[in-house]
């Protein structure tokens, strides 16, 4: 038999379906699922390989398991809470229907203590086990990706994602300093390249679903503007990241396995670019999805060569 329950909401009452299991298995799966575990992915794909560079070879592993479960925690209470917050606008979204606060696996009560409890756990994890500028920084990551960019940015700006993409670059700076308890200009410039891979990143996949963000009235640049204009946002963008991904070889310094990988890999990332703009002028089907793909195996490959590199004398 199914059940529903309200929620009440920002935007209201949404009816959700309390017909899913109720086993424990189910329900730490359910508070897993407010993690958004495939985000806690590229938090390792960025933060370990930013340790060894820092380190200069291999880092201390216990530091190293420290820094990820730690900023595992902290990734994970910014995305419940943006799953609390955004818990009206969710059950409007294909892509975002089955989460576990709309489904009703987890109350909205229990999310909100849940992203608290990580808030806490993570800091005081962070601070014991690394140092006070890591702990720190984790802190002012789930801030802004809370309140700078769900809370302020995400409904009222299409710039949203470019802002707010701030708070995913943390890991790397969170990364360097628990190894050095301190900040460079390598720790800055790899900050850079995430910031300015995350547009072309998640543009094309509010390309696709434009129609959810039409729905919920979330300005989403793939929603607000035609495939062209978001093609020439993504490639400008792209040409970015891959200048500031070359701007680290001198500055690091970088061998070379990275300077290739950085023009092998970015030459690709830049390819599939052009070709989602030139497909959308032609007006043809842009197929979004294959820059979105292309854009994290970009960044996993570069932050994969960030990590041998320090590991071989050339």
């Amino acid at each position: 038999m199914r059940g529903a329950m309200d929620i009440t909401t920002t935007a209201g009452s949404v009816s959700v379906d309390t017909s899913r299991g109720t086993s424990l298995g189910a329900k730490v799966r359910a508070y897993v699922a407010l993690t958004k575990p495939r985000v806690l992915e590229l938090l390792l794909v960025t933060t370990v390989p930013v340790m060894l560079l820092a380190a200069g070879g291999l880092p201390n592993l216990w530091l190293v398991l420290a820094t990820v479960v730690g900023g595992a925690m902290s990734a994970g209470s910014a995305a419940a809470f943006n799953m609390y917050l955004d818990r009206d606008i969710d059950a409007h979204m294909k892509r975002t229907e089955n989460r576990p606060i709309v489904t009703g696996e987890v109350s909205p009560r229990g999310a909100l203590i849940f992203a608290w409890t990580l808030a806490v756990a993570s800091t005081a994890w962070l601070a014991a086990t690394t140092n006070w500028v890591a702990a720190s920084l984790s802190v002012f990551a789930i801030f802004f990706y809370v309140v700078i960019y769900t809370m302020i940015l995400k409904r009222r700006t299409e710039q949203n994602i470019v802002w707010g993409g701030i708070a995913g670059c943390f890991p790397v700076v969170i990364g360097w300093s628990a190894v050095t308890g301190s900040l460079s200009w390598a720790a800055l410039i790899l900050f850079v390249l995430v910031f300015l891979w995350t547009p072309p990143h998640y543009w094309p996949l509010s390309m696709k679903y434009k129609n959810d963000y039409d729905e919920v009235d979330v300005p989403m640049l793939g929603a607000t503007r035609n495939g062209s204009q978001v093609g020439l946002q993504v490639i400008l963008y792209a040409w970015a990241t891959v200048a500031c991904s070359l701007l680290l070889i001198p500055v690091a310094p970088m061998g070379l396995v990275y300077s290739v990988s950085a023009v092998v890999f970015g030459g690709w990332f830049l390819y599939e670019s052009h070709r989602l703009y030139n497909r959308a002028v032609r007006g043809e089907q842009a197929r979004p999805m294959r820059v979105f793909h292309a854009s994290i195996t970009y960044l996993t490959l570069v932050f994969v060569a960030i990590a041998i590199d320090p590991l071989l004398p050339f």
